[in-house]
């Protein structure tokens, strides 16, 4: 018995934190190192350029030669995230990375201007006009201040390029009907959440803590696929004080980076601004809640 659908780009994917020198600059081979590190530990996909990776303050060559180094070193699925409030710059993201070898682009709702439900659609319109890989929509309206209507996903979705969508939005109700009227695979984009978007058809996540718990989110979904749902219901309470620990003052980004430097795994936690990197409240933060799931 399976009760997961196929995935088609990974059911374990982290939003990969973008590793610099202390002066700011992209460390490519701590980049390279990361990718195989988290592939090790059981993720089947991988995001770059994300928020989490510190996209609104990487520029598109560091962009493009993300995308680059870790296909080079990784053979899973690698998306790469290609979202502005400007179409025509999302559409030359879009372009880029996937000439660069991104499997599939992520592209959020655009944020800030707060545009209508149409022009939502003719900005992924836009990009799909010029895709030639699938595109995932992120829809985050915490961060964007606009809400992807049902009708706008159902137009979407005759869109030959959608194909899939990162859903933050903690509507879980929601998600069922968009779910199933518009066809599109479903990931989760809440930690917290995981367990209960697979329970109404999400194939998997696009996740913070799975930097040092993709191995247990891994068994999660496994155990959940066969149909052992006490076993996926303890796996999900066991990495609830991760899942509050990375995520809960808000911060994901550098608290990823925190947690990996206690994990050892990296070694600088260098971040450009605004954000400001991990202090001791946060290394103390993330080493209590790895400590609490059991990861260390």
């Amino acid at each position: 018995m399976h009760l997961l659908d196929p995935a088609p780009f990974g059911r374990i994917l982290p939003a990969m934190v973008t590793p610099m020198t202390a002066d700011g600059s992209i460390d490519f081979d701590a980049v390279q190192r990361l990718a195989r590190q988290l592939v090790q530990d059981g993720a089947d996909g991988l995001v770059v350029n994300g928020t989490t990776g510190e996209s609104p303050v990487t520029h598109m060559d560091e962009k493009v030669d993300l995308v680059k180094a870790v296909k080079d070193v990784v053979d899973v699925p690698v998306i790469s995230g290609a979202g502005s409030n400007d179409t025509i710059h999302t559409v030359r993201m879009a372009e880029q990375t996937q000439e660069a070898g991104a499997d599939a682009v992520l592209v959020v709702a655009p944020y800030y201007s707060r545009p209508s439900q149409e022009g939502i659609f003719r900005h992924y319109q836009a990009v799909n006009a010029s895709a030639d890989k699938p595109i995932i929509i992120y829809d985050v309206p915490g961060r964007t201040g606009v809400h992807i209507q049902l009708e706008t996903y159902r137009r979407l979705a005759e869109l030959d390029h959608i194909k899939a969508v990162k859903d933050a939005t903690g509507d879980i109700a929601g998600a069922v009907r968009k779910r199933i009227e518009t066809g599109l695979t479903w990931y989760s984009g809440d930690d917290g959440l995981f367990l209960p978007f697979l329970s109404i058809g999400a194939v998997g996540i696009i996740s913070v803590i799975a930097h040092v718990a993709a191995g247990p989110m891994r068994d999660l979904a496994a155990a959940f696929d066969c149909g052992d749902i006490h076993a996926a219901q303890k796996l999900a309470v066991r990495l609830a004080p991760l899942v509050e620990a990375l995520n809960g003052n808000g911060f994901q980004a550098v608290m990823a980076k925190a947690s990996l430097e206690v994990r050892g795994v990296l070694e600088e936690t260098t971040m450009r601004l605004p954000n400001v990197g991990p202090g001791s409240e946060e290394f103390t933060r993330a080493e209590n809640g790895m400590r609490a799931s059991g990861l260390l």
